[in-house]
């Protein structure tokens, strides 16, 4: 992506687009770590905070919504997923209003609706490290508080919500 405000951006930082929100984020091109805010220095050449801030790895619970562009459109749910994009994110968001709103438990709908495997397990996916799950899921779980729901999440493998555990 090529911006006049790529011209201005200081040196190692690139400007991305979020695929989940559609909104402008910034890449260090070094460390690949992201942040929203427009950057006003040279992009660290090491991550700095990964010594000794932030977790080495967390625990998620997730719920997943496949559509017809899923890498792999079928499910345990669904031998033909023919949903679109657009209606896996309705469905999405709906299921986090209803948990917001106490409706119902995040568990509850990942158990009964969830497309990934982990459904049997109430969405729990365990604890996972940095660079083993997609790096839009990954960005958002190592971001999240224990307890915290993270808005639509979108990869490759479809629409998630995401639900830190540990």
């Amino acid at each position: 992506m090529s911006t006049s405000k790529e011209n201005t951006l200081p040196e190692g930082w690139e400007e991305r687009m979020s695929r989940s929100t559609g909104m402008v984020y910034y890449l260090n091109k070094h460390t690949k770590k992201s942040q929203w805010d427009m950057p006003t220095e040279t992009a660290p050449i090491v991550d700095e905070d990964n010594d000794n801030e932030g977790p080495s790895n967390v625990q998620c619970s997730h719920l997943l919504v496949k559509h017809a562009g899923s890498r792999r459109p079928s499910s345990w749910r669904e031998k033909n997923i023919t949903r679109t994009k657009e209606e896996a994110m309705d469905m999405i968001k709906e299921f986090r209003r209803q948990i917001i709103n106490k409706e119902t438990t995040f568990a509850e709908l990942a158990r009964t609706y969830s497309d990934c495997s982990s459904a049997k397990r109430d969405g729990d996916l365990g604890q996972f490290k940095k660079g083993q799950m997609q790096k839009p899921f990954e960005l958002v779980s190592f971001n999240l508080e224990v307890g915290q729901l993270s808005h639509p999440v979108d990869t490759d493998s479809g629409v998630h919500i995401i639900l830190r555990t540990a």
